[in-house]
């Protein structure tokens, strides 16, 4: 059995919601690994950084494990290199009208939307296209909330710019991932108008139940269904001291503590510790300073999908 659709992305856009609430429609099937990553041909561990590779591999071992299991868990993260290791992603598939995956890589790389016409010529796209600052933002709060990352959101931004490096990293894609007009043009080149549903974010999120019904009557089924869950996943939660945060995670003492305390008393201890959610907010001479990196992308895209983008800008 084979997909017949793709949420392709892009990333921190919120697909993870979206794959959630997918996977709950009595007539979807959903892939139980989110982030297989088959088709970005790119997205193999030989192509990721020294420091990266060892997790990669322990990952892929502990992936070949569930993959011959019965996978009744859902499990964020692949890659899944092999073919035939992919198709065992849909062996559980029964009645469902709809089967897809979730992997938001597609969107940037330059080879999914190929590699998927090649396999999947009559495939269905959805894509999720939000604000490139605001994206870039949350990639950054997640890698700092992971521990993965204590330097400034600018510093990262500058670092990006400079980098020359061909290998993936923590940040590296990073503000790549907003270029869209490039990446949809790849989709709309070898799939048909009528096959790719474009979500903007901003728009979604003002009427979320109407997004969703549009994406069951896009891919064939009940737009009766409502979804039981408007759950948000992968919020970040920022260490009020990034430094000390970095190093704790970095050591594994982090881990270890959060193990040690009582369930009851972890939402107020995460008070104290993290930032509170309205603090994270863009820093408004960043904001300016990527609206202006982005800007030519943006006025092309509002071309391409002839449709109006100017929230982006302002």
């Amino acid at each position: 059995m084979e997909p017949t659709f793709f949420i392709a992305g892009a990333p921190k856009a919120g697909t993870t919601s979206f794959y959630h609430q997918m996977d709950q429609h009595p007539q979807i099937y959903m892939s139980p690994i989110k982030e297989p990553c088959y088709f970005a041909s790119e997205l193999r561990i030989e192509n990721f950084n020294e420091e990266l590779r060892p997790r990669l591999r322990r990952e892929s071992e502990s992936l070949r494990e569930y993959l011959r299991g019965p996978m009744t868990l859902k499990r964020f993260g692949g890659p899944v290199a092999e073919w035939e290791d992919y198709l065992l992603l849909f062996r559980n598939v029964r009645k469902e009208v709809a089967i897809g995956e979730a992997s938001v890589s597609y969107l940037w790389s330059q080879t999914a939307a190929k590699n998927i016409a090649a396999r999947i010529p009559d495939a269905k796209i959805i894509l999720i296209l939000r604000d490139p600052v605001d994206r870039a933002f949350s990639q950054y709060l997640q890698a700092v909330s992971s521990g993965l990352v204590h330097s400034s959101f600018r510093e990262e931004i500058i670092a990006n710019m400079n980098s020359r490096s061909g290998k993936f990293g923590v940040l590296n894609p990073f503000l790549e991932f907003g270029n869209y007009g490039a990446q949809v043009q790849r989709f709309l080149d070898v799939f048909s108008q009528d096959n790719v549903l474009i979500h903007i974010y901003e728009e979604m999120r003002t009427n979320p139940p109407d997004a969703m019904a549009e994406t069951f009557r896009f891919l064939g089924v009940s737009a009766e269904f409502a979804s039981a869950s408007s759950a948000r996943f992968m919020e970040p939660r920022v260490p009020r001291l990034m430094s000390a945060g970095y190093r704790l995670k970095k050591r594994g003492i982090w881990q270890s503590a959060s193990r040690l305390i009582p369930e009851r008393m972890r939402p107020a201890l995460r008070r104290v510790i993290h930032r509170p959610r309205g603090s994270l907010m863009v820093d408004p001479k960043d904001r300016a300073y990527l609206r202006s990196h982005y800007r030519e992308d943006i006025l092309k895209l509002e071309q391409l999908l002839n449709r109006d983008l100017h929230f982006w800008l302002k």
